[in-house]
Parts: structure tokens; C-alpha cells; sequence
């Protein structure tokens, strides 16, 4: 299988970055610094435009966790028929129950929607506050998932490695693993040497000021110091980087 880079993208700005920095597929999603939101419109319209990006499309309704309402997930549903008419390549989602299991009812209904425009079907890090991992990616196979995306239940990838590792060898044949969180240009080829997954999903993120963040005693800053009158953006040099660090990688034998 081909090795991988997935760039986590929040706007048009940072897909146009991560194309020039040769990546190949983007999760392209708004407000990062609340850990994704659903895009624009105009953010995919724009990338499918001006690149030759795969471009899997958040859909999220709001911050905080992923136990969704009536109300929060008709959003979520019209939110991907929107993305998908409008040639996202796929939906990446998560749907929980209050007690950390897979909401089953939820989750079918979306890949449903998913595969009738022929998308790939993406379980984001929701996977990450399961219950039981084995059992929640099991019941993902089951309904059709294609990827998810989980950091092995840790803050960071690279700390949960040894589930990330146990899941390839034990599903990988039926699911992809796609690690996330905290995966840089100087992890994610050992990463993949360490769990044998061939794909890494990464931020790449650097930093621009805005002095109008702060003014008077009006504060619009989200970032600690000493980022707190700047945002976020994807680095072409930083995604440059990551891709060059993954072309050579060993796997055990």
C-alpha cells in the first residue's frame, strides 16, 4: 500500500498550502482550535477548483463531544448531501452514545448517505472516546466503514501506539488505520516502522499574527501565549517535510 500523508486542513488557505507541499489528501474542516468543525462550502468549491486534492470533509456541528441530537444530526446529515453534491471525495464523523458505544442507528443512517455518492466513509477520533475499541471497530466493519482516524485512546499517537499497532494487526485487513495527533516530521515515519499502518494524518501548523485580536479590553484570541494574538495555519514547509520523512520507510518482517 502506498504510504501516506493526510493533511488536517482548516480552510481554503491551508488546503492551497498543503497542495504546494505535495500532499495528496486533505481533511478539510473549519475552526481547528475547537478540533474541527464542518467546512464551507466555498472552502471545498475553491480547493476541488484550484487542486487535485482527495478531500475528505469534516462534518461536526459544534464543539465538545459527539452525542448528537435530533436536531444536531438532520444538520449533520443535510451538512454531508451538501459536501458530497458538491464533490467531496468523503465524510469523515462520529456518532457516540452517552455511554461511550458506537451510536449504531446514527452511524448507518450517515454512511447510508455517504456511499450513495460513493464517498469514503471516515470515523474520526470520536473513535478516541469509545469504550471499547475492539469492540466499536468491529461494529465499524461491520456497517462499512472505511477508515478511522484515532490516536489509540491517548493525546497523543505516538502514546498510543501499542493499540494502534494491535488494531492494524488485528483489522487492518478489513479497516484502514489512519494515526493522528501530535504527528510530525519527526515521528511519523516511525510511527508507521512501529505499528505497520502505512498513513498519518497531521496539522502541520504554524502561526500569523493578527494585531487586531486584542484591542483596548476586547480580547478575540483562542491561543495560549505567546500565541495569544495569532492563528493557526498549515505550513507548506512543514508539509513538505512530513511527506520527504516517509518515503523510506522499513517495515518488520
Amino acid at each position: 500500500m502506498e504510504r501516506l500523508v493526510e493533511i488536517c486542513c482548516g480552510s481554503y488557505e491551508d488546503a492551497i498550502n498543503a497542495y504546494y507541499g505535495r500532499a495528496k489528501r486533505i481533511e478539510l474542516n473549519s475552526a481547528l482550535h475547537l478540533g474541527g468543525l464542518t467546512p464551507s462550502i466555498a472552502s471545498l468549491k475553491l480547493t476541488k477548483k484550484n487542486t487535485n486534492l482527495k478531500i475528505i470533509t469534516m462534518i461536526r456541528p459544534r464543539g465538545a463531544g459527539f452525542c448528537y441530537n435530533d436536531i444536531e444530526f438532520e444538520v449533520m446529515k443535510e451538512d454531508a448531501r451538501c459536501m458530497l453534491e458538491n464533490k467531496a471525495d468523503g465524510i469523515a464523523f462520529g456518532c457516540l452514545n452517552q455511554d461511550g458505544s458506537i451510536n449504531e442507528k446514527q452511524t448507518k443512517e450517515m454512511i447510508d448517505i455517504i456511499k450513495e455518492y460513493q464517498g469514503e466513509v471516515v470515523f474520526h477520533r470520536a473513535f478516541d472516546c469509545v469504550a471499547d475499541p475492539y469492540a466499536s471497530i468491529e461494529l465499524l466493519i461491520h456497517l462499512g466503514v472505511d477508515r478511522i482516524l484515532t490516536s489509540g485512546l491517548k493525546p497523543k499517537a505516538m502514546d498510543g501506539k501499542e493499540l494502534i499497532k494491535d488494531l492494524q494487526n488485528k483489522y487492518g485487513n478489513q479497516i484502514e488505520i489512519l494515526a493522528g495527533s501530535g504527528i510530525n516530521a519527526s515521528n511519523a515515519r516511525k510511527m508507521m516502522e512501529d505499528t505497520g499502518i502505512y498513513q498519518v494524518h497531521s496539522s502541520c501548523k504554524d502561526w500569523i499574527n493578527d494585531p487586531t485580536t486584542k484591542t483596548h479590553e476586547v480580547s478575540y484570541a483562542y491561543a495560549p501565549s505567546p500565541h495569544e494574538n495569532d492563528y493557526d495555519v498549515v505550513s507548506k514547509e512543514l508539509v513538505e517535510k512530513i511527506v520527504e520523512s516517509i518515503k523510506e520507510v522499513c517495515y518488520e518482517s
